[in-house]
């Protein structure tokens, strides 16, 4: 991966058989040996090694041959984002957080500690805690994550299979001749643009689609429920940039506005809520909905 001069992304390692090594530990202060012990045992104390899946690891931890680590080296300076999320659930199967806008699900790029993921183990000490899915940064609402390591494959395919129900709001520009049209479905076909933050819109059969509600209007604005049956990156924005009316404070479309590394613009988050999600726990066999408690305006 690329590290950003002022940040960092994870850095992935493989751990071979026929190897000696007694503890994760061991493995990493013999094979970088430029980087100082107390250096490796602090990223485990914080939480910066963990496994391909996401999951934190302690510095005593059995080595394991045969798999991959990603790990993190620690900022210097790191964003610090002002607002909380809240935890709306929790059994010992899962966990639904509310994310507020800003906050990373997971560590990349600058931030590290200041992620929802990493929020989380601090406030419930479960460190083997990870999600199921992700939302952008720029999105606020729902996350689940999944409690039980053994149990995150029974979670993530009902992701897969489709076999879950998530429901958004967002404030876009009000079009006297979409509304006429509404409730709809939009169907299209994406596909990555030449520049990597971007979806575009081409030719071929669909492979997205996005049911659209109308909520409520104060012109020149409107609030819309969006019900997609398919899960594309950026499909909701992109989708509704191309029909005329982008999401407010939309910092992707249609104009790709580089992001502040620092010093960021809170006062306009992306108008885009995950609100709620539906579906029935593959472990326990009960129904789940849950909604989130943030709230986007139209003012």
């Amino acid at each position: 991966m690329q590290v950003n001069s002022e940040g960092v992304s994870s850095s992935r390692v493989y751990l071979p058989a026929g190897q000696s090594y007694s503890t994760l530990l061991d493995f990493f202060v013999v094979n970088f040996p430029h980087i100082e012990p107390d250096e490796w045992i602090a990223r485990f104390r914080e939480g910066l090694v963990m496994t391909a899946d996401g999951l934190s690891v302690v510095a005593t931890d059995a080595y394991q041959p045969n798999t991959h680590m990603l790990y993190f080296r620690r900022l210097a300076r790191e964003p610090e984002i002002p607002f909380e999320e809240q935890i709306l659930f929790q059994d010992e199967h899962i966990l639904v957080a509310d994310k507020p806008h800003f906050l990373p699900v997971t560590p990349s790029g600058l931030y590290l500690h200041q992620t929802l993921l990493n929020r989380l183990k601090r406030k419930t000490g479960l460190q083997k805690l990870s999600p199921i899915h992700r939302i952008d940064r720029d999105t606020a609402g729902l996350v689940i994550f999944c409690i039980q390591p053994k149990e995150r494959s029974h979670y993530q395919n009902l992701f897969r299979d489709r076999a879950v129900t998530k429901v958004y709001e967002v404030v876009a520009l009000y079009s006297e001749e979409l509304s006429a049209k509404l409730p709809m479905s939009y169907r299209s076909r994406l596909e990555e643009s030449e520049h990597f933050l971007q979806m575009r819109e081409v030719e071929g059969e669909p492979n997205a689609d996005t049911y659209i509600e109308l909520i409520e209007v104060v012109k020149p604005w409107a609030k819309y429920r969006l019900t997609p049956s398919s899960g594309k990156k950026h499909q909701l924005r992109c989708h509704l940039n191309a029909l005329g009316i982008p999401i407010k404070h939309d910092q992707i479309y249609p104009i790709l506005t580089p992001y502040q590394e620092y010093d960021l613009d809170f006062s306009k988050p992306l108008q885009l809520l995950a609100k709620q999600i539906i579906f029935t726990d593959p472990v326990t066999g009960a129904d789940r909905s849950f909604i989130s408690q943030r709230h986007i305006d139209l003012i």
